[in-house]
């Protein structure tokens, strides 16, 4: 099932996407799928962002082809980084670059969201904390990166972290195609069977290292094709089974 947070009369709630509709949820869906009976058309409501979470979670260098790309080996564990959640934005909001002049990335990505708490989650049992998987562009000024020297900076400046439209409850994730086009024409073509850390193994690392709590976001690192982005390109990133996430650059 996929389900959407959206934004209707003022005030903001989860739904589950019932072709051209939305059943409107009671309650977040993290705590049970429970619906109010008030169904809303899908163009009577604003898709917001379908997850608020606490914690933004990012793996870096996971696609054996972008490793190769980038040039540099394949890591040995999973190699993460924190991003504010304070810089993801809904489907066709706006990305705003904080630089006319620096290099800044697309970066299509499958992210997964938490169901339930968690820590120390065995990669055999991941699938009874994790509630669902969305799109995500993690989108990374590339001279901060280079500058600083890690990524905090350079990716979590407010509207680098589109996510959505809908979070794919029902989704075999080590195995789906993901792709993305810049106006109109196609730059990342890969599929997620190209990843060298599964979700599951993704999801064992993190919980090992922090608690993960119902609604926290980890991104699982971007396939080859990444390239800068410019003032008034179109961004669509496509995940089969999940969507389209569309952005354009202010």
């Amino acid at each position: 099932m996929k389900i959407v947070r959206f934004s209707h009369q003022g005030a903001a709630s989860y739904g589950l996407l019932e072709g051209d509709a939305v059943a409107v949820l009671s309650r977040p869906p993290f705590d049970g799928i429970e619906k109010t009976g008030e169904v809303l058309p899908l163009d009577a409501v604003s898709l917001l962002a379908p997850v608020t979470p606490s914690k933004l979670v990012c793996v870096g260098l996971n696609y054996t082809l972008h490793a190769e790309e980038s040039g540099v080996p394949v890591p040995e564990e999973p190699m993460l980084f924190m991003c504010a959640p304070s810089a993801i934005i809904a489907d066709g909001e706006e990305i705003q670059l904080d630089s006319s002049t620096d290099r800044i990335d697309f970066e299509a990505e499958i992210g997964i969201v938490v169901g339930r708490k968690a820590r120390n989650v065995a990669a055999d049992d991941v699938a009874d904390y994790i509630f669902g998987y969305t799109c995500a562009n993690d989108v990374s000024n590339r001279v901060l990166q280079k500058k600083d020297g890690q990524f905090t900076r350079a990716k979590s400046f407010d509207t680098y972290k589109p996510v959505g439209p809908c979070i794919e409850t029902d989704l075999d994730p080590d195995n789906v195609d993901i792709k993305l086009w810049q106006n109109g024409e196609l730059r990342q073509s890969s599929n997620t069977n190209d990843m060298i850390f599964s979700t599951a193994r993704i999801f064992e690392f993190v919980s090992g290292i922090m608690t993960l709590e119902p609604g926290d976001l980890i991104i699982t690192g971007t396939p080859s094709g990444v390239g800068p982005m410019a003032s008034g390109d179109e961004i669509v990133i496509e995940i089969e089974k999940i969507g389209r996430l569309r952005s354009v650059v202010a």
